[in-house]
């Protein structure tokens, strides 16, 4: 359903009971990338999700910003009255969470980061911007091919023709602009200090992922006081549906 916070709609839904766990998609994704991981825990969770804005059925009111996502989170856990929250990202969702982790210590009971993404070095920042302004100048779907086979393992897209389908599907039904403009928040962003980040960390990582090699979750692993790293084979970068047995059950040891 669409609720108003900080002055824009924003599309959440929420299923489940018991200890609540909130869940942040990736770029170019929506929240229904973690339906087999809500089927799988609600029955010992309320498990939250939303669109982020600009992204699938969260229309954009302006600029987008790490920031400004972390400034809607911070106001969904107040509407929902959530004291402390389990909080798991994936790719973008990382980023989001690691800067919501240091303004908002006591609002963290522990973290997962799915796919790792920090502030993106120079080379990845200019490619994001020269992807930008080819979504703008010829729409999504001509990113599209180029997105869906740099982000999945060789396996998925040899065996997995239900899980190619769904990633261009949640690609090619973002707004344009609103993709765009996440893109630039993406390739504007700053790094968070994660040597702040006190809480427990679990972070997954796919042995195939192109987008965050397995070194990113080794690096950041190294970084933080209380974290803890899982490897999933044949598993590139969209992890919640391409191994979704895999993330569904380091998610339950975790949580």
């Amino acid at each position: 359903m669409l609720v108003e916070l900080r002055g824009k709609q924003l599309s959440i839904e929420k299923q489940g009971s018991g200890e609540p766990v909130v869940l942040l998609h990736g770029l170019g994704s929506t929240a229904n990338v973690w339906e087999p991981q809500v089927r799988a825990l609600a029955d010992r969770h309320t498990m939250i999700r939303f669109d982020l804005e600009g992204a699938g059925r969260s229309p954009y009111v302006g600029a987008l910003s790490i920031d400004g996502w972390v400034q809607d989170l911070k106001a969904l856990l107040d509407l929902e009255r959530i004291g402390k929250a389990r909080l798991v990202g994936h790719s973008l969702g990382t980023l989001i969470l690691q800067h919501f982790a240091v303004a908002y210590p006591q609002h963290v009971d522990r973290l997962v980061f799915i796919g790792v993404n920090r502030a993106p070095p120079e080379a990845r920042r200019q490619a994001v911007r020269e992807r930008v302004a080819k979504v703008r100048a010829e729409g999504i779907d001509a990113i599209v091919d180029t997105v869906v086979k740099g982000g999945l393992s060789p396996h998925t897209l040899a065996n997995k023709p239900e899980v190619v389908a769904f990633v261009r599907e949640l690609l090619t039904r973002q707004p344009t602009e609103g993709y765009a403009r996440s893109c630039e928040a993406m390739a504007s962003a700053v790094a968070a200090d994660v040597g702040a980040i006190k809480a427990p960390v679990l972070l997954i990582a796919g042995r195939d992922d192109g987008v965050s090699p397995v070194a990113n979750g080794e690096g950041m692993a190294a970084d933080l006081p209380n974290a803890q790293l899982r490897i999933l084979e044949q598993c590139g970068h969209w992890h919640p549906i391409e191994q979704p047995a895999g993330v569904t059950q380091a998610l339950r040891e975790f949580l």
